[in-house]
């Protein structure tokens, strides 16, 4: 028998049917959904009648030139109208979106009041030149033009490429010229926990070096005096000022591209992902109606940046398909207390929760007591996005913010993906701390060795996607054969006709059939010839009831190749001694094995993260080679990197069972 490509060593057997009051009023109560999902030409078309089209398909899927796929062949529409125009008509009066600015500021705004303030601001850049075809770049912080400037875009056709407001002037500058845009929307300034970040500064150094531009327009969020370029630059407020409130959609394909967004991390040249327009919209509405158990009456709040594709998906185009109430916060969770988002959920009442398991962990380390502040009982669904959720993060998000009443809905889905793929249904399907459960209905998934051969269920290995769907990524902007490459190449066999997407992160199947991600395959460490997931390892160390957040990464060891080193943060009250690093390691032995042991564990008050939330295990990994750091430039909390550097020389312990 093979060796296993991963090991599954974790194992969970906590179980948790849909609760009894999620049923009442639900649309889905029954796995008859998933019987539909199996036909998913019949699924998708199905969905597809959410959507507001002006000319229907003569095919639903064209699969003849793989991996490029086309959906909904021939068909037309403008995403705006589906997502705006018929809300507008319907319910105008309805809240598309509460915002709540960091300094307390708030703002109500109507689906009749985004209609005219998208079409004023597609007026205003249709009188800058910008037509169907045209790529705009978008560098903004989380105030409510920042949707607009999207949803202006498709309405006059154009591709917008956003970046998101974190990223450096050289990032920005990269992604501008990969895309060629000829419009960038910008702020004077950002919000973020109680400081500015010059974005317009940021913008004019980018510019330095990106010729195609030959417009910004510049939001005023604080009324900084910000430096504007003479017949290049313009403020939002005059250019939209005497714009009319109506604008004609423009007439796209199902397949015209709606945006390009560059997946975060990569090194060398930007990896720019392209969206299409009616798979994608058929994609984003299906699954946040379902995933959600969305109703009419719901205040929806997803926790992302809009400068990311959750932000995209399940904070612009999801919601507002579906005619959603979001709120929109600019903010940090804990400005300018630890409490914000549990005030903000019980001010507007908020329905459904979507965060992060790393602002989970965050919160968790912060105590109890701060939820404890609010009342939490609008709350009816709450779910997880972005990487893995450690099981007893999960369990407190349970008992906690849900206080057992709430289904958690894991949601698995990437940049590429464009909608969410492994999730539960909160009202049909039972739940495991830590898992994604299954593939939504209209989904075909499997999990693979090296051979491409599929493990049978207990075992781990790659996760790939079998079928296609709507709202998958189309090609990598300007480079068709790097999508084929990235993507498509690895486990598919031409010959045969078998196209595999691998998504680039590994997972196991327990004998439920259940999915449990393990992170990205560079991730898996090999200890004396054990294929390890890092997050087997964080989620033992997080069960532990000391342990708040965890983070490992492999290190180089001359005797087993790589040795496991653990960076631990430690709840509330909790200090670390010798004693706890021992009951540690005991307990990682314990819950999954001595082989899986940290050969050594560092306290830190913080780890690395970046300002999207992801922890840099690259610099974890050069504090314990002691290498060189690298760039810290993005992280969020940049200093807390000496700190761990200082704390892991002081503090690391040699394994003594190799």
């Amino acid at each position: 028998m093979a060796d296993p490509t991963i090991e599954a060593l974790y194992e969970e057997s906590r179980l948790f049917p849909p609760p009894p009051n999620v049923l009442e009023g639900a649309e889905v109560t029954s796995r008859e959904i998933y019987e539909r999902g199996r036909d998913p030409i019949a699924y998708w078309e199905q969905e597809a009648s959410h959507i507001q089209w002006r000319t229907p398909w003569t095919s639903v899927l064209d699969w003849s030139n793989p991996p490029f796929a086309r959906w909904f062949v021939d068909a037309t529409l403008n995403v705006t109208e589906s997502c705006l125009d018929r809300h507008a008509e319907a319910t105008p009066d309805k809240v598309a979106y509460y915002f709540e600015g960091e300094e307390g500021d708030t703002r109500v705004i109507t689906y009749r009041q985004l209609l005219e303030d998208v079409c004023r601001l597609a007026n205003g850049l249709a009188q800058l030149g910008v037509s169907k075809g045209d790529r705009v770049a978008i560098y903004m912080g989380m105030i409510p033009e920042f949707p607009m400037a999207l949803l202006a875009c498709a309405r006059l056709g154009a591709v917008h490429s956003v970046v998101f407001g974190g990223f450096s002037a050289d990032a920005l500058a990269d992604r501008i010229n990969d895309a060629q845009a000829s419009v960038v929307i910008t702020c004077d300034q950002s919000r973020r926990k109680g400081q500015t970040i010059d974005l317009k500064r940021i913008t004019d150094q980018a510019l330095e070096r990106c010729p195609s531009v030959h417009h910004v327009v510049v939001v005023e969020r604080t009324g900084a005096d910000v430096p504007m370029t003479t017949g290049r630059d313009v403020r939002y407020h005059d250019l939209v000022a005497d714009q009319p409130a109506e604008r004609p959609a423009t007439e796209t394909s199902s397949e015209d591209p709606l945006y390009i967004l560059y997946t975060s991390g990569t090194t060398g040249k930007p990896k720019g992902i392209v969206h299409t327009t009616g798979g994608y919209l058929v994609g984003v509405s299906s699954t946040h109606r379902l995933v959600f158990d969305l109703r009419p009456d719901d205040v929806y709040w997803c926790t992302a940046d809009i400068g990311w594709v959750t932000g995209h998906s399940y904070i612009v185009y999801g919601p507002l398909a579906n005619g959603t109430t979001s709120v929109l916060y600019e903010g940090v969770p804990d400005y300018p207390d630890r409490d914000r988002y549990w005030a903000i959920i019980e001010k507007y009442r908020v329905t459904q929760l979507y965060t992060a398991p790393t602002s989970i962990r965050t919160f968790m380390k912060w105590g109890d007591e701060y939820p404890g502040r609010h009342d939490l009982s609008s709350l009816r669904v709450i779910g997880t996005v972005g990487e893995p959720i450690n099981p007893e993060a999960w369990m407190w998000y349970r008992e906690v913010i849900g206080q057992n009443r709430c289904p958690v809905v894991d949601t698995w889905w990437q940049t590429e993906t464009g909608a969410m793929v492994i999730a539960p249904i909160p009202t049909v399907t039972p739940t495991k701390p830590g898992s994604a459960t299954i593939p939504l209905p209209g989904y075909q998934a499997d999990i693979v060795d090296d051979n491409g051969e599929s493990v049978p269920l207990g075992g781990g290995g790659y996760l790939v996607l079998t079928h296609p769907w709507p709202s998958m990524a189309r090609t990598i902007f300007g480079d068709p054969q790097r999508y084929i490459d990235t993507y498509w190449a690895r486990f598919s066999d031409r010959e045969h006709n078998v196209w595999r997407y691998f998504a680039g992160d590994g997972a196991k199947r327990d004998n439920d059939g259940y999915f449990w991600l393990l992170g990205r395959v560079d991730d898996v460490m090999n200890v004396s010839g054990h294929r390890i997931s890092t997050l087997e390892v964080e989620s033992a160390l997080v069960d532990h009831p000391a342990v708040a957040e965890a983070a490992v990464i492999g290190r180089a060891d001359p005797i087993t190749g790589q040795a496991i080193a653990a960076f631990v943060t430690l709840r509330a009250g909790i200090v670390g001694d010798d004693a706890l690093l021992a009951a540690l390691r005991d307990h990682v032995a314990e819950r999954i094995g001595k082989i899986a042991r940290p050969a050594s564990i560092v306290f830190t008050d913080e780890l690395p993260k970046t300002r999207s939330g992801k922890i840099m295990r690259r610099l974890l990994r050069d504090i314990s080679e002691q290498r060189q750091l690298g760039d810290v430039t993005t992280l969020a909390n940049a200093d807390v990197v000496a700190e761990i550097a200082a704390r892991a020389q002081a503090q690391q312990t040699p394994s003594d069972d190799r």
